[in-house]
């Protein structure tokens, strides 16, 4: 029988080159682990076969074509980014872009604002047409991996369609970024009364008045609404030229429908409509962001992320609804650590 060199037996040069061995092991996988790390999140089929399609352009949807634009030459999984309004285009998140060295960041206006078509059915202001339009619009880009980016209206566009509103269940989406949320009106409404008030009780008995009578095309109105999204919806004085644009690209039918005069007076089919009980559904890592001024309040945005399994949640400093340019390196360096954090 073979000697077995116990412990007890060994030399202590064997000692030491068995401990020498298993300290280079260990270094090795440690160097291994490090690598990987440094190399980064994998290459996206899906980034390769989006960036593949031509740069901007239009892709069929049910009721008319929708515009796209693809930014960005990074290999990670790509952003697909959905606006507000509902009805205002894109363009107030265009900078966005600035995460395209990291993966592809995809702009498209929803049917009905922006350059995407403008028909006249109103039938089509619907969510669950517009969450069978998100479906539509990934399987035209060949987007079979996607982080999910939702800004106000377009957090519950998000939850909407990975709730199966669209038809089905979709797969393959990786991540959602709940962006300056607005998944329950009724409690949007509620906080916007309060922000009213913060601005002083000559502004809030305008818009008070203005609601009741059904003036909300008063001067007077229009001149709170002006200080109210000067406060809360960008802080910036004056507005950068994409939010300008985006205002000048707005689909008044369908903001009209389905919102109504302005940001804080809801009277349209999403006047009660309330998406928290379905967030509790979501599986996938989930950022909640909002900024510290935002008309969808901090408080709020958490609150909303107590309903989701796995939620981070993250407040700008100094910046109101559009974050993303009051304050564009905070907000994007934030996005960038989410994602290094999950790997995407």
């Amino acid at each position: 029988m073979a000697n077995i060199v116990t412990p007890a037996r060994m030399s202590a040069a064997t000692a030491v080159r068995c401990t020498t061995v298993r300290l280079s092991i260990v270094l090795a996988v440690a160097m291994a682990a490090l690598a990987g790390c440094a190399a980064g999140p994998r290459a996206s089929a899906s980034a390769r076969a989006v960036q593949q399609m031509p740069a901007s352009g239009f892709l069929a949807v049910e009721g008319g074509r929708v515009w796209y634009a693809v930014r960005g030459t990074g290999t990670g999984t790509p952003l697909l980014v959905l606006h507000g309004g509902p009805g205002i285009p894109h363009d107030y998140l265009e900078n966005l872009e600035l995460l395209g060295d990291e993966r592809p960041v995809i702009f498209y206006d929803q049917l009905g604002c922006g350059r995407s078509d403008r028909p006249d059915d109103l039938s089509l202001w619907k969510r669950e047409r517009f969450a069978r339009e998100l479906g539509q619009v990934r399987a035209g880009l060949g987007l079979d991996e996607v982080i999910l980016y939702g800004h106000s209206w377009g957090s519950i566009l998000a939850v909407d369609y990975l709730s199966g509103m669209g038809g089905s269940t979709p797969t393959g989406v990786r991540g959602v970024i709940l962006a300056g949320p607005a998944l329950s009106i009724p409690r949007w409404t509620a906080d916007s009364r309060e922000l009213i008030a913060a601005l002083g009780p000559d502004v809030s008995r305008t818009i008070l008045e203005a609601e009741s009578s059904g003036r909300t095309d008063s001067k007077a109105y229009q001149d709170a609404v002006h200080l109210f999204y000067s406060r809360y919806v960008c802080r910036l004085d004056p507005w950068p030229e994409p939010l300008n644009r985006a205002m000048a690209g707005m689909g008044a039918a369908v903001y009209g429908i389905m919102g109504g005069p302005s940001e804080f007076t809801i009277t349209g089919t999403l006047k009660s409509v309330d998406v928290t009980p379905q967030l509790r559904g979501l599986r996938q890592p989930t950022l909640l962001i909002c900024g510290e001024h935002d008309e969808a309040t901090p408080a709020t945005t958490r609150y909303y992320a107590g309903f989701v399994p796995s939620a981070s949640v993250v407040v700008i400093p100094d910046a109101s609804h559009v974050a993303n340019y009051d304050q564009p390196e905070a907000y994007t360096a934030a996005l960038r650590a989410w994602f290094r954090e999950k790997n995407f």
